[in-house]
Formats: C-alpha cells, structure tokens, sequence
C-alpha cells in the first residue's frame, strides 16, 4: 500500500478535479504490475495497472489488488474501475480509504464483495487521506481544501510599508512555492496585490527540482476585485490560465475593456460583500462548485486576515527570511484582535530549511472545516 502511495503522487499536478490514485497488483509475493490516475479524463490507476499486466503477457487471475482509494462503481469518463477487477478475476482488494464521493462511498467496496472478492478497507488510510485533502473536503465538506502561503521577515514583516515587496524570501523558497501552485486548482489574490506586485501567479514547472512530467495545466487566477481596478495591463491577463474576477460593479463597460485587452479568458462573477471585502465563504462555494479542490491564496495582509477570520483556512505556508523589515513595514495579517483570549492557535506540522529560508506549515486547532 505505501508503494501504491508513492504511485499515487505521480498525478499530484494533473489528476484535478479527480483524486489522486495509485494501483499494485500482487501474486505469491511477486509485483505482477502497477499504475496511477495520471490525469483527469484518463484511465484509473486499476485499469492503467491491469493494462500493463495485459501488456506483458500476465493475467490478473487470483491476484490482489492493492488501491489508495475504494474503486469507483459508476460511470463517468472512464468505465468503473470495479468492475474492471472483478473481470479481471483478482482475488482480493485491499484498499486505502473509502471514497467519500456520494456516487461511490462503499457501493465499489460492495461490488466488488458481491463478486466473491475479499476485500479489505482502512489499511494506511491516514497516508491514503493525506494525497487528496482536497477531494476529500470537497466531498465531505462541500468546499475546497484551502491553504494561504505567506513570505515574511524574521520580524513577522510582509512589505515596506510602500508595498514593495520583492524579494523577501530567497530562489529556492520561490521555487518551493511553485509545487503549491501546481498542486493547486485556484490561487486566489487581492486587487491591491495585483496592483502592487503586477504578479503573474502561473506556474512556472522548469523551477521544480523533481520530474514535472504530469503537469499539464495553469491554475485558475481568481481575483477579489470589488470596484475593478485590475489594470488593463496586469501581467495575469497577457498568459497563463484562465481569469476569474470577483466583483460587485455592474461596469459593463470596464468588464469588457478587460476582457478585449486579454490574451486568456476572463471571467466575472458576483459575490455579496462583507464589510469592505467580498464574501470569501461565497468565494469557495463557488470554487468548490467548479470542481476545485485545492485553493491556495498568495496576498497581503487584508485578505489573509480576512480568511482567518471566517475560519476558512486548513493549512498555512509561511516562508520566513532572515531579514528585518522594521515597526513600520506590513504585517502578516490584518486580523484585529483585541485580547489575549482572542488569539488564535496553531499546531506546527512542519519545520524545514529551504535554502536560506525556514518553511513553516500550520494548521488551526480549531476551525470551521464543515459547510454551514
């Protein structure tokens, strides 16, 4: 099973808005053969895994088959993976976790148990969950799997107080963000950051040290843009993928001078405003309509705080650079707390070096993961 959760992260830039899976079949101690859901719309990693047995000359007859994920029983792009098994005749299923998609949520485990297969659930399954938190949250909570990535200075700084910005962190932690991006559906930016820092926000793959083979597409770029100000210039409209810009103007007008003066698709969708910012709970709901499931937010201080503060955030990545920016500069998140007992805790997950930088990975303690 953990090799097949090796197999699984082959597809970790491609397989969207599908999860991640990974397939190794067995028979008398010996791997017959293996494959992974490389990428949506293509075959699954049982099929992919039967038909490389097929190939060389094996048959799956008596085999097990070892799965990250219960084989799906229904018909979507591709024809269901369970039956696929029960054809092939193997003779036990072994599988990481249930699917947690309501078209299939223990219907495959049940089909493949109707055929006379041994099957087993729940084996590595915490390491099987750990591949698609995305997927998972999506179907289990109706929302993507959301994760803000900030840089800051030793002194808890994100920009001069003129915005300027660039560079806090060093190369190697900028082509550590790089993965975030790709792995990620959606990544969500503010008008001002548009404004200030005039980012393309794609995904540039030459920058990752591993193979990228599998990657294969621009993330959606979603700006909260309340009166669109987005300038008609911005870098994210020349390339990339795809633009959505949330907004509450109703300029016809300034949609469609944005819409001509780009080289890629531009989108707009309304969403009720909060205070002076838009709704972000909207914002995800509408994502996670779209199939996202993973989002990851790049901005300043207003928006960090302001996803914060509607608990919406499962995973924080703050990159922290050996360097003071002083009293004056931004801080990490506009988040106004008033007393001791308003803090808000975090558990540390992960603590690593990259190059000159430390990488911190946060998750709250206690946040509102369930859709209301």
């Amino acid at each position: 099973m953990i090799h097949a959760i090796q197999l699984a992260k082959g597809g970790l830039y491609s397989t969207s808005p599908n999860p991640r899976v990974g397939c190794v079949l067995v028979r008398d101690g010996k791997l017959l053969a293996e494959g992974w859901h490389v990428r949506a719309g293509e075959g699954h990693a049982e099929v992919n895994a039967l038909a490389a047995l097929a190939a060389s000359g094996e048959t799956a007859l008596g085999a097990t088959a070892y799965v990250t994920l219960e084989p799906c029983s229904h018909q979507g792009k591709t024809p269901p993976c369970a039956e696929a098994l029960v054809k092939a005749q193997v003779a036990r299923v072994v599988v990481g976790m249930q699917d947690p998609n309501p078209l299939v949520a223990g219907k495959g485990l049940a089909r493949l148990k109707g055929a006379g297969i041994d099957v087993v659930c729940g084996v590595q399954e915490a390491a099987a969950r750990e591949l698609n938190p995305g997927f998972i949250r999506r179907m289990e909570g109706g929302r993507p799997w959301l994760t803000v990535k900030s840089a800051m200075s030793l002194d808890g700084r994100t920009a001069m107080a003129s915005g300027e910005s660039q560079w806090i962190t060093g190369p190697e932690a900028r082509a550590d963000v790089q993965r975030l991006r790709a792995r990620s559906c959606a990544i969500v930016t503010g008008v001002e950051t548009v404004l200030q820092d005039d980012a393309a926000l794609t995904v540039r793959p030459h920058s990752f040290a591993e193979d990228t083979s599998g990657f294969w597409r621009q993330p959606l770029r979603v700006v909260l843009d309340t009166q669109l100000r987005t300038p008609l210039t911005a870098t994210l409209l020349q390339g990339g993928g795809a633009v959505l810009i949330s907004t509450v103007s109703q300029d016809q007008s300034k949609r469609q001078a944005l819409q001509n003066a780009a080289a890629v698709p531009v989108d707009f969708i309304e969403l009720p405003q909060i205070d002076s910012g838009l709704d972000m709970s909207a914002l995800m709901d509408e994502l996670a309509a779209r199939g996202c499931n993973e989002v990851l937010i790049e901005a300043g201080a207003a928006l960090v705080g302001s996803a914060l503060a509607a608990n919406l955030v499962d995973e924080w990545v703050v990159y922290m650079a050996p360097c003071v920016l002083g009293s004056a500069a931004r801080p990490l998140a506009n988040l106004p707390l008033q007393a001791m007992a308003e803090k808000r805790e975090l558990n540390i997950v992960d603590v690593r070096a990259v190059g000159s930088d430390w990488r911190f990975t946060v998750k709250p303690k206690s946040a509102n993961v369930e859709k209301d």
